[in-house]
């Protein structure tokens, strides 16, 4: 994995103890590829920083004995450069991170460093589709498709992604052992983290409508979904034809194949859906992640309230 290779030009025992943390991370924690290569940029932009403002690189310690001046020059130095606060936020987690292993390490103190705040920014809400425009786009995704067997293609596709709240990567990498699909679907999402998650009959029956047509022998071990020559499917051929179907029916650009997944999450909660178990149904490793979900019920919520209470 590239990124478990710390930067060259860090000091010796600083790159070895970079690439010590980011092992630790993507073998013990299950950090996926993409963020384990982020933190590394990120630690060791913060490490050639650390070295420039000081007059010289220093070891482990001097990470450790980082001062309050130390971080606000470092992070204005970020935002100079165009870092937005939600990236500065994101390198300073990395820089916690990392410290605090170091420091649990060495037996140093990195609590100047541990209670830094983050810079604040206004975190994105997630745009679902509306119920009927979830459920157009199922019917509509494979319409303009050459053959039918690749509309039927899309059309699992998309409802496992609504259905079932899965991400497009996690649908794309089912094998044919899935087929049929079970009550119960065992996924393996993000840093390898599994997750159990109930299959919809209309999942079931899209996916093996999908089976019966496609040409292609789909052998336990390979690829459920194929593409047109009988390869894998590219997420591409998904985000365009998700496109197409929406410039038909008029949806914002938002309608995207996560949007479909943020519209599962979005209508159980309007549904009554628990929180907790919605996080689980996700797969993600923090409840902060799935609250963003509540923050857009209640907006949607605000809308109709506005739209249909009298006024004097």
């Amino acid at each position: 994995m590239a990124g478990l290779t710390a930067d060259p030009f860090l000091a010796p025992a600083l790159g070895a103890a970079l690439t010590q943390w980011l092992t630790h991370l993507a073998a013990l924690d299950g950090a996926a590829a993409n963020t384990i290569e982020a933190y590394r940029r990120d630690v060791t932009r913060f490490l050639k920083f650390l070295a420039a403002h000081r007059g010289g690189a220093g070891g482990i310690a001097s990470v450790i004995s980082t001062t309050q001046s130390d971080l606000r020059a470092w992070m204005a130095e970020e935002r100079s450069r165009g870092l937005s606060a939600r990236s500065l936020a994101r390198a300073l987690s990395a820089v916690k991170g990392f410290t605090a292993w170091a420091a649990e390490r060495t037996g140093g103190d990195a609590t100047t460093v541990l209670s830094t705040r983050a810079p604040k920014f206004r975190r994105k809400l997630p745009r679902p589709l509306s119920e009927d425009g979830a459920t157009e786009i199922l019917t509509e995704i494979g319409a303009d498709a050459r053959e039918d067997w690749i509309a039927a293609r899309d059309t699992a596709i998309a409802t496992l992604l609504y259905g079932l709240g899965l991400r497009i990567s996690e649908a794309l990498g089912l094998t044919g052992a899935a087929h049929p699909l079970p009550p119960v679907l065992r996924i393996t999402g993000k840093g390898g983290k599994t997750r159990l998650v109930p299959v919809m009959p209309a999942a079931a029956q899209a996916v093996a409508a999908y089976v019966a047509l496609c040409p292609f022998d789909l052998a336990s071990d390979a690829p459920l979904f194929r593409g047109a020559r009988g390869g894998p499917v590219n997420p591409r051929l998904i985000q365009a034809a998700m496109e197409r179907a929406r410039l038909r029916l008029g949806l914002p650009a938002t309608a995207t194949p996560h949007a479909l997944r943020h519209s599962f999450a979005t209508h159980l909660l309007s549904a009554g859906g628990d929180l907790r178990a919605i996080q689980e149904l996700l797969g993600h490793a923090s409840l902060s992640t799935t609250q963003a979900y509540t923050a857009v019920d209640a907006t949607r919520l605000m809308e109709v309230y506005e739209k249909s209470h009298p006024r004097a």
